[in-house]
């Protein structure tokens, strides 16, 4: 039986469905989801191993125009992710409008070079179906891409012929990871991950894209897993929005992550909260390099 391997880069604009698109497909929730524009800040690989392919997915984030460091820090990811791939998913949230910046990011699709999926995303919601031919032909307008698929990740529609058509178009080759190899990504990111998503889910206005968490310690004993955590924002107002009345919003925050973890990881948690003011750490390149999961891992 032929085997083929290879890395698919998934690229699309904010909010297009691209996250959940990578837990569907890996039947595993390895990326933070929530409905406010990039949530996803860096890139985030996910394997699966199949009888005859391992497809290695990376997910990234959202292709926009970058106003600060940590803007301009997600685009390079996105544009690194894009250098090389085998395959291109290009996820497209089929309920909103085509309009120039999902081109232009069209345009960063053409540039990888290699065989580009449409993937239409949303479409269980979509109630005029007529719009989704007018979609494919505006994409078709722009590239030629190798297929148009309409799914729905959220509810796992579609993702079979998904899994298809990637691996028709990957190399022949041998598995490039252990079997059962899932992700890059370290255990103390995920649970940084976890956090700021629910801090994404509780909160309203500025507050999330003003807010950072860094993993303080992580001390595991076998039994218990004792974690604690920063949540970094950049206003006195933002940390009072947080915290709540009487440390109620911070509280539901910190309960909602700690369950999430503990049936993730299997081990019982403690999971201790602090929020701290940081002003303008989206421009701070040693806070960014820190709250990045490579260093975190190291420490």
């Amino acid at each position: 039986m032929t085997h083929r391997a290879g890395f698919v880069a998934i690229l699309g604009r904010p909010n297009a469905g691209k996250s959940t698109l990578l837990n569907a497909l890996l039947g595993t929730k390895l990326a933070i989801v929530a409905s406010k524009p990039q949530t996803t800040r860096t890139s985030i690989q996910g394997v699966l191993t199949l009888p005859d392919a391992q497809i290695v997915l990376v997910d990234t984030p959202g292709i926009h125009e970058s106003s600060t460091l940590l803007n301009k820090r997600m685009m390079d990811t996105v544009r690194n992710v894009a250098d090389a791939p085998d395959v291109v998913l290009f996820v497209v949230d089929a309920l909103v409008h085509f309009g120039e910046e999902d081109a232009r990011a069209v345009s960063l699709v053409k540039k990888t070079g290699a065989p580009a999926i449409a993937v239409l995303n949303k479409v269980d919601k979509l109630q005029d179906k007529p719009k989704l031919l007018a979609l494919i032909e505006r994409l078709r307008a722009l590239h030629e891409f190798a297929a148009y698929l309409p799914v729905s990740a959220s509810k796992g529609e579609g993702l079979d012929i998904v899994i298809k058509e990637i691996t028709e178009r990957l190399p022949e080759g041998p598995a490039l990871y252990p079997a059962d190899y899932l992700t890059d990504q370290p255990e103390r990111f995920f649970a940084a991950e976890v956090l700021r998503e629910k801090v994404l889910l509780l909160t309203r206005q500025e507050v999330p894209h003003s807010v950072a968490v860094v993993i303080e310690s992580w001390e595991d004993t076998g039994k218990l897993l004792r974690i604690a955590a920063t949540i970094y924002v950049e206003r006195p107002g933002q940390k009072k929005i947080l915290i709540g009345t009487g440390g109620e919003g911070l509280k539901k925050i910190g309960t909602l992550a700690r369950q999430e973890l503990e049936a993730a990881l299997e081990r019982k948690i403690f999971l201790e909260t602090f929020v701290k003011v940081r002003p303008n750490w989206r421009e701070d390149p040693e806070f960014l390099a820190a709250v990045d999961w490579r260093s975190m891992a190291g420490r």
